[in-house]
């Protein structure tokens, strides 16, 4: 037989091959950053060839989320399903199945938490209704150990869970699977036993107002981006959008700012301003050499901050903006300088914990406080603030 004449063999299922390629694209650029060439390029296809399996970014996007919850669904189903198991058990199970999925597919996590709002309509309505379906049945779960819990606290108990698994998305710290995976179960099985804070009498004492008066024309564009890009992602608002907003033509606009990258590079250094405001306050009230009352200290700035101040929503869109790469990298060192505060921290309290360790626990503290702000049924929530800062605070033993 002459093998030069043979023709290579396709893979068997090239449509998951190249939903999978588009999920490590659409994570690294987001869904704007990402043309139908690159996809095909990283498949290993040629454009057309992509058109065969899929009509539109779209609709790859589609597949790979709605994949991600076929599989969160099918673990749902398979762990708590047996009436002879104990529900402690049922619930381990379930734990270190989608602790394992998040593990083995990062991007998939980060898909479905910000990339989704890319979406048709239709497919986001599936999204949310097959995603709240699966919380229920947690929930449940959850109730039938912790029956002193109103369902309620419970549903709030499962989504900062799920967001200890999704935190995987927003870093690249990583560690022997099998050890990754038990921490995560960790991580996620203090967040179902916290204890959370009886409704305060009193107010918190919420950080010093970081403006008076009558705020500069500068500083009223800043809110209006925020709050735009907030609501509908940077790239859905032009500048005429923001001038409109913020109650001058788009055109002048350009006079503070010369591009939509430069507002959000603006309103970046702006959330890392106000972050590190808010955590030497802290500091400087936790007494000396102890690192779990810093901590804590940490938490509850960090929530405050993050419910009053609009730049820090935008911050964690998980939206990926074009910008010059110097202002990323600053941008960039300035976050990992915050986190590295926590980690330091959180390594003296916990020696048995090393770096990486830490880092990882850091992030799905963060990632918690982040993402319950932004999800509707449970941004409404009267105490918000303090249970924010208790699970957080359980999440990092303390």
């Amino acid at each position: 037989m002459d093998h030069s004449t043979v023709r290579p063999r396709r893979p068997r299922d090239r449509k998951a091959q190249v939903a999978a390629a588009a999920a490590e694209l659409f994570r690294a650029r987001g869904f704007h950053g990402v043309g139908i060439n690159d996809l095909a390029a990283a498949a290993g296809i040629t454009g057309p060839a992509l058109y065969r399996h899929f009509a539109d970014k779209q609709a790859i996007l589609a597949y790979v989320v709605l994949a991600g919850i076929d599989d969160m669904e099918a673990a749902t189903t398979e762990t708590l399903a047996g009436v002879d198991t104990p529900v402690p058990e049922q619930i381990s199970a379930l734990l270190t199945a989608l602790a394992t999925e998040a593990v083995e597919r990062r991007e998939v996590a980060a898909l479905w938490r910000w990339e989704g709002k890319h979406l048709p309509a239709e497919h986001q309505r599936e999204i949310r209704r097959r995603s709240s379906a699966v919380l229920a049945a947690w929930t449940k779960a959850l109730l039938s150990q912790r029956p002193e819990l109103s369902p309620e606290d419970a549903e709030l108990l499962c989504w900062a869970g799920l967001s200890v698994f999704g935190s995987v998305s927003v870093h690249h710290t990583t560690v022997a699977k099998r050890r990754f995976i038990q921490l995560l179960v960790k991580l996620a099985q203090r967040v179902l036993h916290a204890t959370l804070p009886e409704p305060p009498e009193v107010a918190p004492v919420t950080l010093p107002a970081f403006s008076v008066g009558t705020p500069s024309r500068r500083e009223q564009l800043l809110a209006a981006a925020s709050d735009l890009f907030g609501r509908r992602g940077f790239h859905a608002v032009s500048m005429e959008d923001i001038g409109a907003a913020a109650g001058i033509t788009g055109p002048s606009v350009y006079r503070h700012f010369p591009s939509k990258a430069a507002l959000m590079v603006a309103i970046g250094h702006r959330a890392a301003d106000r972050l590190a405001v808010g955590a030497d306050h802290a500091l400087r009230l936790a007494a000396p050499a102890d690192e779990r009352e810093a901590l804590r200290g940490l938490a509850t700035s960090y929530v405050q901050t993050l419910l009053h101040t609009p730049e820090l929503s935008v911050s964690f869109s998980g939206d990926p903006v074009t910008m010059p790469e110097r202002d990323m990298t600053d941008l960039l060192r300035v976050q990992r300088d915050y986190v590295g505060r926590w980690v330091q921290l959180l390594a003296a309290a916990h020696p048995e914990l090393n770096a990486r360790d830490a880092k990882i626990t850091v992030h799905a503290a963060l990632t918690i406080a982040n993402d319950l702000t932004r999800t509707r049924r449970i941004s409404s929530r009267p105490h918000l603030e303090t249970e924010l800062g208790a699970l957080m605070t359980a999440v990092l033993g303390l």
